[in-house]
């Protein structure tokens, strides 16, 4: 039909997705329903609304690039390692976001960590904000091509605008000179617009061994603590205390 063609054309214009993709089908819906003008175009508008809300949620998961855990609903308290339930919940209500506040999680590999750091990104990208989960080696890596290759530089870009970034497992190896400065002048660069994560199993004081540079590793805490909650998790390892096995059980 080419009344349907044109809704289609006019639907793709105006970015109406459901229109364009489904419109036999919602026009055959209300054929049947027999809601009226106003009530078909009310519909049909809210229902645009909500996909077009879906698509921006996926697309926005998408670019955080969050591990495959990141459900805090499904957070194992039986676990002890230092974090509450009354705490996490806190965490996960997001008003620190709003102060730019930092988090630092501290502690040996395994004990939630990066978990509980994607966990609220993953609230944070539900929730609206712009909100991005990196690992430190990933991060340097767009600070090393940022000026070599368009997807760096937009990658880079992105952060800038940030209201929230998780960086994982920093001060995890040792950064070269330019690296750290980099490193350094992003943080500035974020300081009191951007709240930040970081995940570390080194205590503060270890970071200038790692930056090979007191000074640097000075300036980057002062910046990172000035408005921060630190925690302290331990305990065993949750992935070896729940390692899987090839074998029957």
């Amino acid at each position: 039909m080419k009344e349907i063609e044109k809704i289609r054309q006019y639907a793709d214009s105006l970015r109406l997705t459901l229109l364009k993709n489904h419109p036999e089908s919602l026009i055959h819906e209300a054929q049947i329903d027999n809601p009226g003008y106003l009530g078909f175009t009310l519909n049909l508008l809210e229902r645009e609304i909500k996909q077009r809300q879906k698509t921006d949620l996926e697309r926005r998961l998408t670019l955080a690039r969050l591990p495959k855990d990141n459900d805090l609903a499904q957070y194992d308290f039986n676990h002890s390692n230092g974090i509450s339930k009354p705490q996490l919940k806190e965490l996960r209500e997001l008003l620190w976001l709003d102060q730019n506040y930092n988090l630092i999680l501290m502690g040996p590999s395994g004990t939630g960590k990066t978990y509980i750091a994607s966990g609220l990104v993953h609230d944070a990208v539900k929730a609206g904000y712009k909100a991005y989960f990196k690992t430190m080696e990933e991060l340097l890596t767009i600070l090393r091509m940022k000026e070599m290759t368009g997807s760096a530089m937009n990658a880079y870009n992105r952060l800038l605008k940030a209201n929230l970034i998780a960086i994982d497992d920093i001060m995890l190896f040792p950064m070269k000179k330019n690296e750290a400065v980099a490193f350094f002048n992003m943080v500035n660069h974020l300081h009191e617009k951007c709240s930040i994560i970081v995940t570390t199993n080194k205590s503060p004081k270890q970071w200038a061994e790692t930056l090979d540079d007191e000074v640097l590793a000075t300036a980057l805490l002062d910046r990172l603590l000035y408005r921060c909650e630190v925690i302290k998790l331990d305990g065993n390892s949750y992935r070896m205390e729940n390692r899987k096995s090839i074998f029957n059980q």
